[in-house]
């Protein structure tokens, strides 16, 4: 670092790395004073003189190569699980196995000649060692919440992989053929590779119902079992305004006077291409209930609730797109999916910014961050075809989807803070009663979902859907149409 003014070099900056110096090693090689003259000084603009310019200027001196040791955290090894002879059924989120079958642990080692040399580990209690990478554990039926397992694998190298866990649920599958048993396996843990389980099980730590979720919160084998052929009124009144559907025939022209909905005529005229238009995302839902694991029959309920499939909708309110997000539900998003925030945030801001988690960020940057992702969901467009982005009405079922999985976690923060810190296993929750309160959740917010649940537990009411619904605030029982609707 030099002077302007007769070139006079004040300090001398060194890095290990190539381009400008980083502020922090101007500030360890220059000391405070300089660095921050540095900082503050105006710009030199006078390009021909700048001998004129106040303070100081950067410099590349010189280039050495040097050699310097740099320590590296090799990977651990890892161990993966399975089950041996069964037929996985995704839409039900299970195994199903004609017999018994074993569980499958096998363990990977990720550094070049070395290799493994056991896998050791307890089921439900009982210790177990295989001299080997694969490691095959005898099951036998267990009850409804599983047992506990824990795993580890021993390398060459000297190390262990991580002490994994995961629970293992055996049960008998009764399909009315008593000569030809059949039992439904289910394994939850991080390091399970099989069938996806269902959508928020690990979070919450409970297993879906014997068999699979209910149908509501399913997803189908094939985008097909999706389709749906109810007369939306709403969509039939935009499809109408836009000139999609031929009214010619209608005296009214398929309105009623308010303009807002169909007469008899125009709902009857607009039904083929309402059918159409709300099975336009089913593909697309079915895709990313794939990749993120949200029941597809879910998203496509909780489209059809809040905008009947319009995705240029945006209340007076400023609930805006397919599923009517709002500020307050973006910041669930970015807080509860920190996944999703590490994805979205470089999308907006420097990844320099969105290194420092979300929760970190000053408010302002909260709030940018916020009113961006509620714009990603608003296909409202002046400009495009019928008035809709379709491209950004196709992002936001994936915004959408992440919403979702992030009311989840918060949901089982709920419980877990207003239940003497137990999980919704531990309490008997169900899985599908879990999913309803994560709805209420979503529309209605988390202190009604907190008030309602802490009264019926400080209560000893059983902590049903039913039960918990009683308890919710005046300004929230309008969840409970909601979550019905969405449930049915």
């Amino acid at each position: 670092m030099a002077t302007y003014k007769h070139n006079k070099i004040v300090c001398t900056i060194v890095v290990d790395y190539e381009g400008i110096p980083k502020l922090k090693d101007v500030y360890i090689d220059c000391g405070d004073k300089l660095t921050e003259e540095w900082i503050s000084q105006p710009p030199c603009l006078n390009v021909q003189r700048p001998n004129q310019c106040q303070g100081y200027y950067i410099f590349l001196a010189k280039v050495e190569e040097k050699e310097k040791e740099v320590a590296v955290e090799l990977p651990a090894p890892t161990v993966w699980i399975d089950v041996t002879d069964c037929s996985p059924v995704a839409s039900l989120a299970t195994n199903v196995c004609e017999y018994i079958p074993k569980l499958v642990l096998r363990a990977e080692e990720p550094l070049p000649e070395h290799r493994i040399l056991s896998i050791e580990g307890r089921l439900d209690g009982q210790p177990f060692s295989c001299p080997s990478e694969t490691c095959l554990l005898e099951l036998k039926p267990t009850p409804p919440k599983g047992v506990p397992l824990e795993f580890w694998a021993y390398s060459s190298f000297g190390d262990s992989s991580p002490k994994f866990t995961a629970r293992v649920r055996v049960t008998d599958a009764d399909f009315g053929n008593p000569d030809a048993p059949t039992w439904f396996v289910d394994v939850r843990s991080h390091q399970w590779i099989g069938v996806p389980t269902a959508s928020c099980a690990d979070v919450w730590q409970i297993f879906p119902p014997v068999g699979g979720p209910p149908q509501w919160l399913s997803t189908p084998s094939h985008p097909s079992g999706l389709a749906s052929n109810i007369s939306y009124n709403y969509l039939a009144a935009n499809l109408i305004r836009r000139g999609v559907v031929d009214v010619s025939a209608c005296p009214d022209g398929g309105l009623l006077p308010d303009r807002r909905s169909p007469s008899a005529c125009g709902l009857n005229a607009a039904q083929q291409a309402v059918t159409d238009w709300q099975n336009r995302f089913d593909e697309l839902i079915w895709q990313v209930a794939q990749k993120t694991g949200v029941p597809a029959q879910l998203l496509k309920n909780l489209f059809a609730r809040e905008s009947q499939f319009w995705p240029a909708q945006v209340s007076p309110a400023g609930d805006t797109g397919l599923g009517q997000l709002t500020p307050d539900g973006a910041d669930t998003t970015l807080l509860w999916n920190p996944s999703f925030y590490q994805a979205f945030c470089p999308l907006i801001l420097s990844a320099e910014t969105c290194a420092t988690p979300y929760i970190h960020l000053e408010p302002e940057t909260q709030e940018l961050l916020r009113h961006a992702l509620v714009r990603s969901v608003d296909a409202s467009c002046a400009d495009c075809p019928l008035g809709i982005d379709i491209d950004r009405a196709n992002y936001s079922v994936t915004v959408f989807a992440h919403t979702l999985m992030a009311n989840c976690h918060q949901a089982a923060q709920v419980i877990w803070n207003y239940s003497g810190k137990k999980m919704p296993e531990e309490i008997n929750i169900s899985y599908e009663d879990m999913w309803k309160f994560t709805l209420i959740n979503y529309n209605a917010g988390t202190g009604c979902l907190a008030d309602a649940f802490q009264q019926a537990f400080r209560k000893g009411e059983r902590l049903t859907w039913e039960n918990v619904s009683r308890y919710l605030a005046p300004a929230c029982r309008g969840a409970i149409p909601y979550v019905n609707d969405l449930s049915r």
